[in-house]
């Protein structure tokens, strides 16, 4: 099977269930922001020195395929949907961490090598957000989607955080 249909697009993609839809349209938007975050993450996993990080990593990886498969298919048609119990998960990961880290202020972001990266997959997250609450206005969104990467980029704060707290090297906006 090719990645290339030769069919020339003409401004056009063709989604998970079938339909032609323009290039900009919000679906597509907000799907092709979780790959951009997604290409980010396989840069971040090269950076992270934690192998455990890492696997956690590529945990939200596999994620981001099931949410991306939905936002591609508009009649729901993709098999592997992300569930609310995925979302909780990561719900857990992230109150973990921030048990761990024990922040007591604003932080100025990307200290380390290793925290700005994740920083930048941070603000990603909180774009895909808002282009998958853009597309939740003109149509139905399954509230796992929504709930789950609401809290990725959560998740990627605090883990940005957990590297810095280990470096001694967090840093506060007011001293």
């Amino acid at each position: 099977m090719s990645i290339s249909t030769k069919q020339g697009d003409k401004g056009q993609t063709g989604l998970f269930s079938g339909e032609r839809v323009w290039k900009d349209d919000h679906r597509v938007d907000a799907y092709g922001t979780l790959d951009e975050l997604d290409a980010h993450i396989g840069e971040a996993k090269h950076i992270i020195h934690d192998v455990n990080l890492r696997h956690l990593l590529i945990d939200i990886q596999r994620d981001l395929y099931k949410v991306m498969g939905q936002l591609s298919s508009k009649d729901g048609s993709f098999p592997i949907p992300i569930t609310l119990e995925e979302a909780e998960k990561l719900t857990a990961l992230v109150h973990d961490f921030e048990q761990r880290v024990g922040l007591t202020g604003f932080v100025i972001p990307g200290s380390t090598v290793q925290s700005a990266k994740l920083d930048i997959c941070r603000t990603i997250a909180r774009r895909a957000e808002r282009r998958i609450v853009t597309l939740s206005k003109e149509e139905a969104v399954p509230e796992a989607i929504l709930q789950y990467v609401n809290r990725l980029s959560d998740f990627f704060f605090i883990l940005a955080r957990w590297i810095e707290k280990k470096e001694d090297a967090i840093v506060y906006a007011k001293n």
